[in-house]
């Protein structure tokens, strides 16, 4: 019979391993199911190798928590498909929680003779925690919309933010050369927190996608370091895995939004333009009816949907499934653009699209999808906005200028469907809607959609 120890690692390689196949198969929408799977399965074995190891004396409070973690995990895991992204904040907020309280154990128990490695990367593990918990507090307030989703500036902020930070290291580094000094400690916790606050004040709802990837490397690369601490290769191999791939989807945002890393931090975009608002109310725009749009459609050889967050408040993502169907028994070629930043999340539109069963192979990104629109016949807009917006190719004052957009305006007729005509997270107006070719369709897009899907199977269209 093997002994424990060599069970427990055992058991945590093959978890490692899992967690490597994990982030590749989630790299594709047809393997994002498996990658689940894997992921789950192998922080099952992590847990597992855990309870084995010798250290634990009494399992009562273990099995306490697991019963408190069950009833707070549950209802989290069953929230609507629109709350996924404030909910996704919150477990990286829980998360660092976790790291944050295990570090200052581990700082108490080991003082006042703590190596100075060892102290350093507490101190990095601590900081790190304990700003995304806050962090990752105000990104779940901003997207569930009880916090201000407009930046929130004054003047002085990147001053007091860089202060708040320089304190926080320089702390540690006093900790790292004098680590009795234990009534410095809180503030390693303090500070950080404070920072984290004020990190995500002035970032606007259009950046939370990159904010919430952001905060995932940051909650990754702490418990990398709480791997160091408690001496686990495989927090450790982990906690690096998800800061790293967190930090390279960051890159990838930022790119899609033409902007840096500085900018998404301290840019303060998502400003309300007043000029630009000022002007909807006196431009023309062409509106439609269900019935319009549904003969359109089933005129069209082409069409390209391209959802946004609308979609997902709406819930309307089956409804656009029913249209799918229906377009598709009509002989209609369907595809959906998805722009890598639309939705409040990394993947949200992918997500919702793919819960509704619409086929993996419809589901487009931007590069692919753009040099087909001038070809296209009807681009169908459900709910996006500033992904859509021709200003970030047209304008330079725009503060989307640059950023890669849907080339939906290259379509033979552009439809939208909008509530209102609303300024969407930029907080700017968007010149797609007052073009000739495109029709506003305005309502609820479940509703909107509903009611396409009627027109055309009453076969009064075709």
């Amino acid at each position: 019979m093997l002994p424990t120890e060599v069970v427990i690692q055992i058991t945590y390689l093959i978890a490692t391993a899992l967690f490597i196949l994990s982030l590749k198969w989630l790299s594709s929408p047809a393997t994002a199911a498996r990658g689940v799977r894997a992921g789950e399965l192998g922080m099952l074995l992590a847990i597992a190798g855990t309870l084995l190891h010798h250290g634990i004396v009494d399992y009562k409070w273990i099995a306490i928590a697991l019963v408190l973690g069950s009833i707070i995990g549950v209802p989290l895991g069953l929230v609507q498909m629109t709350a996924v992204p404030q909910r996704t904040a919150l477990s990286h907020a829980f998360g660092s929680l976790c790291v944050t309280l295990v570090g200052t154990a581990e700082y108490y128990l080991r003082a006042p003779d703590v190596p100075r490695f060892m102290m350093s990367v507490l101190s990095l593990e601590v900081i790190l925690g304990s700003l995304t918990i806050t962090g990752s507090l105000m990104a779940a307030g901003k997207l569930q919309e009880v916090l201000p989703q407009r930046p929130i500036t004054y003047r002085g902020q990147n001053f007091v933010n860089l202060a708040l930070l320089t304190s926080a290291v320089a702390v540690a580094v006093y900790l790292v050369l004098h680590p009795s000094q234990t009534y410095l400690f809180p503030l390693l916790l303090a500070i950080p927190m404070l920072f984290g606050v004020m990190m995500i004040v002035p970032i606007g709802g259009a950046d939370m996608p990159t904010v919430i990837s952001l905060l995932n490397s940051y909650a990754g690369l702490s418990a990398a370091a709480m791997g160091f601490v408690l001496d686990s290769k495989l927090l450790i191999i982990a906690g690096a895995l998800d800061g790293a791939s967190g930090f390279i989807l960051s890159l990838k945002m930022s790119k899609a939004m033409n902007r840096s890393f500085s900018n998404v931090l301290f840019g303060a975009f998502g400003q309300e333009q007043v000029s630009a608002k000022a002007g909807v109310e006196s431009r023309p725009v062409r509106i439609a009816t269900p019935e319009e749009a549904a003969a359109i459609l089933a005129a069209a050889s082409k069409v390209v949907i391209i959802p946004g967050y609308g979609m997902a408040v709406a819930q309307a993502q089956h409804k656009v499934r029913e249209l799918y169907d229906n377009l598709s028994k009509r002989g209609v070629d369907v595809k959906f653009g998805i722009h890598p930043v639309a939705g409040r999340m990394p993947g949200h539109m992918n997500v919702l699209l793919a819960e509704a069963d619409i086929p993996y192979d419809k589901l487009l990104d931007m590069d692919e999808v753009n040099p087909d629109m001038p070809q296209t016949d009807v681009a169908l807009v459900i709910g996006a906005n500033d992904v859509t917006n021709p200003a970030a190719r047209t304008d330079t004052t725009s503060p989307i200028y640059g950023m890669p957009i849907l080339d939906v305006d290259k379509a033979r007729t552009v439809m939208v469907i909008k509530r209102s005509m609303a300024a969407g997270f930029a907080g700017i107006d968007n010149p797609l809607y007052y073009l000739d070719k495109t029709l506003m369709l305005f309502g609820d897009a479940k509703g909107f959609v509903g009611s396409i899907v009627r027109e055309l199977s009453g076969g009064g269209h075709g």
